[in-house]
Formats: C-alpha cells, structure tokens, sequence
C-alpha cells in the first residue's frame, strides 16, 4: 500500500535535564514511553536526535568566567590582547568575552564589518557605498566608526554591540579599544597577543598570523582542557558555548559517540529496529530578512551513527516530469517516474539531483526548526521517513 505522509518530524517532550542525570536513559525511556502513549510505531532508519544543550547539561559541562580568564592569562600573558572576529551574540559571547577581559590588563577587540561571521550586520553594505568605505582594506578606529555610522543597533535585538561590548570590558577592569578591520594582519599593529574568535574561518585566521610571528590561540584552545576542574571541550574549547548565567557557560558537549551508540543498541534491544541517533546544534540556514547564517556551533552535529553519514542520493523529479518523460502524464508519468527511481545508481554524482550537502547538516538543520531553543520543551526529536522516496509503502 503507498504511503501518503512523507518525511515526519516530531518533537518529544522530555524531563528538565540536570547535571548527572544519564541522559542515555532518559533519552531512550522518553522515547519508548511517547510511542506508547502516542500510538507511534518504530521503523527501521527513523532517527532519534538530542539538542547538544542536554547533553551537555546531562554532562555537567559549564565554566566559569573565572576559568576563562585564568586559562587566556595563562595562554596569553595577561597584558595587552587581540579579541579579533567575535560574533555579535549576547547569548553565545559576552560571558565569554567577560572572561578574556578578566585574563588582560587591556582588550582590543578588532570587529568584522558590516557583519560578524555569521551574518549580524553592524551596518548595511549600502551605508559603506554611500560613505565610500572599503571593508577589504580600510581599518577604522571606535570614533571614526561613529564619525561615519553614529550609533546602530542590531535590526532583531536593539543592541548596539560596540558600545556593548565595551561596557562588558571595562566592568571587568580592563582597558577596552575597539577597531574595525576583516584582515587578520591589522591586530598586529596594536598587540602580538591574539585571541581568534571566529567559527568557520578560524584555521586560516590563525595560520596567517602564526607565520607573522603572533603567540595567537583560538577560541577552539581556551578551556580544551580543565582548569580547576572546570567543564571543558578538548576539541571544540568555548567555541559552541551558550550563556548559562551572568558568570558562567555551558560548553559544548564533548564524547558524545559513546552516548548515540548506547542509545542506537537500547533502541534496537527493546524494539528490534535499526535506528539512527545524533547530536545536534545549530542548524546551517540563512534568515533572508535578517542575513543570518544560523550556525554559530562549530559543527551541527557533534556525534552520530553510522548510517548518517554521507550525501542524499537523490533524483529530482520535477527534473525527470520536464525533461526524461516530459511526453507522459497521469498514471504513466508516475509509473515511469517511480522505475526511475527504483533503478537509480546510488552513485548519482554529476546527476540532475538534490543540492549536495551531509546528511548530518540536513538532518540536524531539521531538529533545530523542529525544536527551536525556547520554551517548546522538546529536546528530542523523532523523525519518520526521512530516508524514503516515491516509490516507499507501507513498512510492517
């Protein structure tokens, strides 16, 4: 019998997850208990997922401004630092940069302009055509900044972040400059000491001032390691952290391939069925009207099974109706459609197919919108069908 539904995505509501709790059981016993109550049956290839924040809070994996600024003093002197390409996030930095601020006796932060990593605009592309500004080159002091700009504020949040983060610096005791500049190489004019804080582009940041000669470390190298006994990521550092309270962090989840693994063999023991399980952050996307680009987690997905990895193999039917049997309408064009499908080389590259991205990107993406970070109170999230295509029946 053909299928009607498709792809379902399904949040599922979870208890309010603390610091020890085993979040491989919780996980598990949620899910088995909502497909009861709920009368869902398991198929091979559904997809169970859980927000890295649990998991982390399951982990206990926090830090205190306090770590912060003893692991950055250590790595950095203490005296003058580059805080350079910072996002402009109340939630994902000014408890982090609170922190580096508490580790320095002076911070310049070097901003990216118009727009942070990923996509919060200080100012408009326009506003720099029509002051004849050249973002590829110019580097501009705080007060020439606000000769040209005055004092914007972020289109969603209302915040004007440069003269935010400054207040969080000074509140800490340091002494704060702030330029403006999307070339690496301008922090070297003011300190040798360099804090990285971009996500995606970090490795190339680094490389480049490292072979100038900079003692230069990345977000991704503060708190890799405790300190103190502090949460900690040894892969990630603070990157991918989120504000707890005033004073401290949620870090990144770290070890998480032992946690999804137990999940997918607790899932298998109670309803012998294939499932897959990942870890999820941010997902990739772009806000059309806001400009922006969702992912300021360093990976969407920290951890996942097996079967998650890799590319959709996919054909485009509406490619196929236009172009392969653009003579065939009705019953035959869906027949013609779906052999199509059923004999499809799994190695379709270079084919007519879907836009080419990892199945833990699309996959995660999906949780995100599905859970959102408010107050849905669905941490875990079920999806159904994902994996089928045209031609999928009914499973027994």
């Amino acid at each position: 019998m053909a299928r009607m539904f498709g792809t379902v995505s399904r949040g599922v509501r979870a208890p309010i997850i603390n610091s020890g709790d085993d979040i491989v059981e919780i996980v598990t016993n949620t899910l088995l208990t909502a497909a009861k109550e709920e009368g869902v049956k398991f198929y091979d290839k559904d997809v169970v997922a859980m927000t890295e924040s649990v998991v982390a809070r399951a982990q206990g994996n926090y830090a205190t401004i306090d770590d912060i600024a003893k692991d950055v003093k250590a790595k950095l002197g203490g005296e003058t630092i580059g805080i350079i390409f910072p996002i402009l996030s109340r939630n994902r930095f000014s408890v982090c940069l609170r922190g580096m601020a508490k580790g320095a006796k002076k911070v310049v932060i070097m901003l990216s302009y118009p727009s942070d990593e990923v996509g919060n605009h200080l100012i408009s592309l326009e506003q720099l055509d029509a002051k004849g500004v050249n973002p590829y080159s110019d580097v501009l002091t705080e007060e020439k900044y606000r000769e040209l700009f005055g004092y914007e504020k972020h289109t969603f949040t209302g915040v004007d972040y440069v003269e935010y983060y400054r207040s969080l610096v000074t509140e800490m005791g340091a002494e704060c400059e702030i330029i403006f500049a999307n070339n690496a190489k301008a922090i070297l004019n003011y300190t040798n000491n360099v804090l990285c804080c971009d996500i995606h582009t970090r490795f190339r940041t680094k490389r480049i001032l490292k072979e100038l000669g900079a003692n230069v470390i990345g977000m991704d190298e503060v708190l890799n390691a405790p300190v103190d006994g502090s949460g900690y990521n040894k892969d990630y550092g603070l990157l991918g952290s989120n504000k707890s309270t005033e004073d401290t962090v949620k870090l990144f989840p770290r070890d998480c391939q032992p946690i999804v693994d137990a999940i997918a063999e607790k899932l298998y023991k109670a309803t012998g069925k294939k499932i897959e399980v990942l870890v999820y952050g941010d997902g990739a996307f772009k806000d059309p009207v806001g400009k922006i680009w969702e992912l300021a987690d360093p990976v969407v997905s920290p951890a996942y099974t097996k079967g998650l990895e890799g590319t959709p193999h996919e054909l485009k039917i509406k490619y196929l109706a236009d172009n392969d049997f653009a003579d065939l309408s009705g019953e035959e064009l869906k027949e013609a459609i779906k052999g199509k499908i059923s004999a499809k080389d799994e190695n379709i590259v270079g084919q007519m197919g879907t836009t080419p991205r990892r199945l833990t990107d699309l996959i995660g993406s999906l949780c995100d919108l599905t859970s959102g970070s408010g107050d849905k109170g669905t941490p875990i999230i079920w999806i159904q069908g994902y994996f089928d295509n045209y031609t999928s029946e009914y499973q027994d």
